[in-house]
């Protein structure tokens, strides 16, 4: 068997092989005998391997599949910028919504603890502490259905504070107070 190894090795040493597409290609022919004196599977495999090699000359990327990839970019690109966006518009209304709070409870306090008698509608704004946010007091006689007698002891004192321009942020605190009559 060796020796017929080297004799068939001897045959197709002598024929050029030059560089490019196999011989295969070349010459359907040339394939022809070649694949009959070659029972060899490691000649048959090496063969095969270059005939593959000059049928997929052209190495790289269709359009296709550039195509498609920049989409998947895009949509990622999308969803990442969207939760971006979301994430900072709600940070931005978890700080507005603890900030109002305590600002509502510190001017809730100042009602509390002024005379019941001196209760006026009025509005401002925080200061220099809290700049852009704005507030509106409306006091006003509580009106109970079915209990008239009680509406003239109680007041419905409206709390609203707002944050920016446009009023973007609002918070809305509602409070009744019991007032005694001086006869």
């Amino acid at each position: 068997m060796e020796e017929w190894n080297n004799i068939r090795q001897e045959q197709y040493s002598s024929t050029p092989i030059l560089p490019g597409p196999d011989l295969a290609c070349r010459d359907r022919d040339l394939q022809t005998q070649l694949l009959k004196y070659c029972s060899d599977i490691n000649v048959f495999q090496a063969s095969r391997a270059r005939a593959g090699q000059c049928s997929r000359t052209n190495s790289g990327f269709t359009l296709l599949e550039v195509m498609i990839a920049m989409a998947i970019i895009a949509i990622t690109l999308v969803v990442a910028f969207g939760s971006q966006s979301q994430s900072l518009s709600l940070a931005s209304e978890a700080k507005f919504n603890t900030t109002v709070a305590l600002l509502a409870q510190g001017k809730i306090a100042e009602i509390m603890a002024e005379q019941p008698e001196d209760l006026v509608s009025d509005s401002g704004y925080f200061g220099e502490d809290f700049p852009g946010y704005h507030w509106d007091l409306t006091v006003r006689d509580a009106a109970f259905a079915g209990a008239e007698e009680a509406s003239d002891y109680v007041k419905q004192i409206d709390l609203s504070i707002s944050y920016a321009e446009y009023d973007q942020y609002q918070y809305r605190l509602r409070l009744y107070r019991f007032v005694p009559k001086t006869r």
